[in-house]
């Protein structure tokens, strides 16, 4: 039976090459971006890790195959994601490596004809959303609730996908769309009253903001919580983890030197450190909680659990 990367990288290195011992070979799935293109290019060398990328042309399609079959040694994940997988007890470490953040205000839409005028409209309305265990989806849900707007219990949720972590089922005022039905199609022929988006949000002048002035709503949020929404961070597989943590300690290592800092006093994702993390992980608890989105509750302790020892 042929051995996984892992597997050969926890027999205590890679293979031998002309008497040197060569990097361990580990799968990995992560999406390109700024904080994470000198990792995918080569411009992070290291000598005991090679990263074998797999090809997902939209990352998120690599985290069920994460979650459910520990499919990649290294793989991004979405927060909401793996906050679902700890509280099922998938083995999967969370690092504390940010690779997307963003304010989420401008991700939640209506048609320009729409009487929603703000959050406060959102009650009783037919809102999409991809999956209810979208991270976006549960950050926005959080956001309207403190602008004044309904619980999610108190509007239709419309759903497209089940959640990435099996046995994780979606609440009562969620209902699944019929199949082959396009939510961006529903929002334009009224079937919809609003929609979350992901990143890619359409241009498109029949649709508008929920939020009447997002970038406003954004500083608002920022006022009251002094962070930035996180939508994706690293994990890797607790198996590695465990029988090699110095090359936990080097993906982390790679990966930081990967991110490139924000600037002094400019917003954006939180220093890589579990203490800078702390807030933004207790906060998303917080909002999954309330939005019934775990199946047990959790610390923040518990979230970072299996970390190598050192890792900070």
């Amino acid at each position: 039976m042929a051995r996984t990367p892992a597997a050969r990288a926890g027999e205590g290195g890679g293979t031998e090459e002309n008497g040197m011992t060569a990097p361990a070979a580990l799968s990995a799935a992560i999406g390109t971006y700024p904080r994470t293109r000198a990792l995918k290019e080569g411009g992070v060398a290291s000598g005991l890790i090679r990263l074998d990328f797999a090809g997902f042309p939209v990352i998120s399609r690599a985290f069920a195959p994460m979650v459910r079959e520990l499919r990649f040694d290294v793989s991004e994940m979405a927060i909401a994601t793996f906050l679902q997988a700890r509280a099922v007890g998938r083995p999967i470490v969370l690092l504390p490596v940010v690779l997307a953040a963003r304010f989420q205000q401008s991700a939640m839409l209506c048609r320009a004809d729409s009487d929603i005028r703000g959050p406060a409209d959102l009650a009783g309305r037919r809102i999409g959303v991809r999956a209810y265990s979208q991270t976006t989806g549960m950050w926005i849900r959080g956001i309207v609730a403190e602008e004044g707007g309904p619980p999610p219990s108190a509007s239709r949720w419309i759903t497209f996908e089940e959640a990435h972590v099996q046995g994780i089922a979606d609440p009562a005022w969620a209902e699944r769309a019929a199949p082959g039905q396009d939510m961006m199609a529903m929002l334009r022929a009224g079937e919809l009253d609003a929609v979350i988006v992901g990143n890619d949000v359409p241009d498109d002048p029949g649709l508008r903001t929920v939020f009447p002035d997002p970038a406003a709503a954004a500083q608002a949020f920022w006022a009251r919580h002094r962070i930035v929404p996180v939508n994706h961070m690293l994990t890797v597989k607790r198996e590695l983890a465990e029988a090699r943590p110095e090359l936990v300690a080097e993906i982390l290592r790679m990966a930081r030197a990967s991110a490139a800092p924000v600037p002094p006093g400019e917003h954006g994702a939180p220093p890589d450190t579990r203490a800078a993390l702390r807030p933004v992980i207790g906060l998303a608890l917080n909002y999954m909680a309330a939005q019934d989105m775990l199946p047990r509750p959790l610390t923040v302790d518990e979230v970072w659990a299996g970390l190598p020892d050192g890792v900070e």
